[in-house]
């Protein structure tokens, strides 16, 4: 009876295991099931920099939404299957709208297309004038943008989305959404001492030339906002104006100062340019034909209250990006680096803030700096820094016919780095603590003035660049005549610059607090960092191993034109001993450039080794650790049985 029991236990136990597994598969399927209609957006975003976790901006955006928005997501396939860098981009896009619409509670739909080539869908992409990219030689477009709409029939596009912006990619989504909800343009008030409408004067004198003609970064503002002009003796700043640009003060009133301060007690955002000498001002001639003697400007009674200092009585002097510019008559160089003038580049633009992170290239003038007062609460964001090539030099240096050769002369760098433009936030107090102030003599005091605030509401929020020729045209536009039209073409991104400041502040605090995020294709840095060791392990002997053999062949061409250099008859001539030597140089040029060719072999081999390894590491690592804790966990139930049974 024993010997029988023993199979059917077998057996038994055989079933139940099956049972088991059976019944394990069924209640996962059932949990997922289960969580899927209960909570569709349960996750866990473990990416290092939240790549999938939407910021407090966006949530209140969309949770804020009075109006239903619709996203028509067009995506050809093909360019996935392709470029799979896309397909994997596209996931992520998809994934994000498809949060956007669980967060809105409804508010936002989206609907995602599949534009085949002379499909009505296609044609739907081009009419809403997505960018169609042909992907071989074909001529087949594929298409990767969306396309917003409102109930209004506003639109709202993302021509084709860039894997090189990916890092803006919530920054992009959560401003369309904003513009479709809120479908009137921005206002934007512009103060400024500088002539930015254009000079009358200066167009009489020229004749018709382009001196005299509006600043282009007023032109590029006009297109997409509606700008309003603030007189410089304003008592008060329009409830509309969302952004307020003031441009270069110089001797503003008591009650325009205090109307810019109860503006941004009001919540209103403030972009404010100053400078320590102005080379446009100091260009133009003034009323009595001569240009003016002071040139700079400051806004210090509104800005020291508030925590932040700007100097304008020093200029920066860069040599990194140094302008050249023509020398004096009396020097013997043409052309000299003025260090007045540089280009900020790379680091010197900050790569976190959305309205900098794109630009290739801004240009300063005789820039002051900006700083943060000591012991300041307001929080501090470099837009523009200088190199660490720089030094600080007294503003008259640059004033009055300055001598660039001069000033490159005396430069003596110090090693520090000075922030040039910056963005400021938080609350800050009023800088008229005592409420408002009289009225100039003779000037009736507004009647409609709003309430005094002692300090802002909420966080406030501005921008402040210490150099006012970064609106200039001169530094960076260039003008040319296309038949008889003026033709503008930026050579730095300053107008850029501009335009995205003011456009992530009409946005809303919510636009302004978003960041640039993380991208979800993540390089091999640890490879990047072996490639960069063994290129410069393998770069010195690969140099050696060259000189060797130019050297050599060198010396074989000495040997074949003979020792006199007779030309013909010396080379027809040739010795035994310079036969053997022209024999061993031949074969040494052999050995030579087989052992440039090992090293170079193992210089690719070392990476591409380094690189299988760690991919192979990076997809088997989990599956290998779980088998490997399974086999372990089945040998430990094993054994505890067994002794169970002893």
């Amino acid at each position: 009876m024993s010997g029988m029991a023993t199979p059917r236990a077998g057996s038994r136990r055989l079933w139940s295991s099956a049972l088991g597994v059976l019944a394990a598969a069924v209640l996962a399927v059932g949990v997922n099931m289960l969580v899927d209609r209960l909570a569709p957006r349960a996750r866990i975003d473990l990416t290092q920099q939240r790549l999938y976790t939407l910021s407090a901006g966006t949530v209140s955006v969309l949770q804020g939404l009075q109006d239903p928005v619709t996203l028509r997501m067009f995506y050809s396939r093909r360019l996935g299957s392709a470029l799979p860098a896309y397909g994997a981009y596209a996931d992520r896009v998809r994934a994000m709208l498809e949060e956007y619409v669980a967060v809105s509670g409804g508010k936002v739909r989206l609907e995602v297309f599949d534009p085949e080539p002379f499909s009505e869908t296609e044609d739907r992409a081009l009419a809403y004038g997505l960018q169609g990219v042909p992907v071989d030689q074909s001529g087949e477009q594929i298409y990767f943008g969306l396309a917003g709409v409102n109930l209004l029939d506003d639109e709202r596009t993302i021509p084709f989305f860039q894997p090189e912006r990916e890092r803006f990619l919530e920054f992009d989504l959560t401003r369309l959404v904003f513009e479709l909800s809120n479908p009137r343009r921005p206002v934007v008030g512009v103060m400024s001492s500088l002539p930015v409408n254009g000079d009358p004067r200066m167009m009489m004198m020229m004749r018709g030339g382009v001196a005299g003609q509006p600043y282009a970064f007023m032109q590029t503002l006009r297109q997409f906002f509606t700008v309003q002009d603030v007189a410089l003796d304003a008592q008060r700043i329009a409830d509309d104006v969302q952004v307020l640009m003031v441009i270069h003060p110089q001797g503003l009133p008591e009650t325009t100062l205090y109307a810019i301060d109860q503006f941004v007690m009001r919540g209103g955002k403030l972009i404010v340019f100053t400078d320590p000498h102005s080379e446009g001002q100091a260009s133009r001639p003034g009323p009595g034909g001569q240009p003016p003697r002071d040139t700079s400007s400051n806004l210090d009674r509104l800005l020291n209250p508030w925590g932040i200092v700007a100097p304008h009585d020093n200029v920066v002097l860069d040599l990194r990006g140094a302008w050249r510019v023509r020398a004096n008559p009396n020097d013997r160089v043409q052309a000299v680096d003025y260090v007045a003038w540089f280009n900020l580049q790379g680091d010197s633009l900050s790569q976190s803030e959305v309205a900098t992170a794109q630009l290739n290239q801004v240009t300063v003038a005789s820039a002051g700096s900006v700083q943060r007062a000591e012991g300041a609460t307001i929080e501090m964001e470099p837009l523009l820094t200088g190199s660490d090539r720089s030094m600080r030099a007294s503003v008259e240096r640059v004033q009055n016919n300055p001598d660039p050769a001069r000033i490159l002369a005396e430069f003596r760098p110090d090693g520090l780095r000075r922030t040039i433009g910056a963005r400021f936030r938080g609350a800050v107090p009023s800088a008229f603590p005592e409420g408002q102030p009289p009225p100039p003599e003779g000037i009736e005091r507004a009647a409609d003035l709003p309430a005094h605030r002692a300090r802002s509401e909420g966080p406030a929020n501005l921008v402040v660049i210490n150099d006012a020729d970064i609106l200039e045209d001169r530094f960076w536009v260039r003008v040319q005549d296309f038949f008889g039209q003026q033709v503008a073409t930026p050579i730095s991104d300053n107008g850029a610059l501009v335009a995205n400041l003011v456009d992530a502040f009409a946005g809303g605090d919510a636009l302004i607090s978003l960041r640039s995020r993380g991208e979800s294709l993540r390089p091999f840095t640890v490879v990047d960092d072996i490639r960069r060791d063994a290129d410069a392990r393998f770069r010195q002997t690969e140099r050696e191993l060259t000189e060797r053999l130019q050297a050599t062949e060198r010396r074989l061409r000495e040997l074949r034109q003979g020792q006199g250099g007779a030309g013909a008859q010396a080379s027809a001539v040739i010795t035994a001993e310079q036969r053997a030597e022209i024999d061993a140089a031949r074969v040494q040029i052999l050995q030579t450039r087989q052992q440039l060719r090992a090293v170079q072999l193992d210089l690719r081999r070392d990476i591409e080794g380094m690189e299988t390894w760690l991919r192979v590491l990076n997809i088997a690592a989990v599956p290998l650790l779980l088998t490997l804790f399974a086999i372990g966990l089945g040998v430990a139930r094993r054994r505890k049985r067994a002794a169970a049974r002893a």
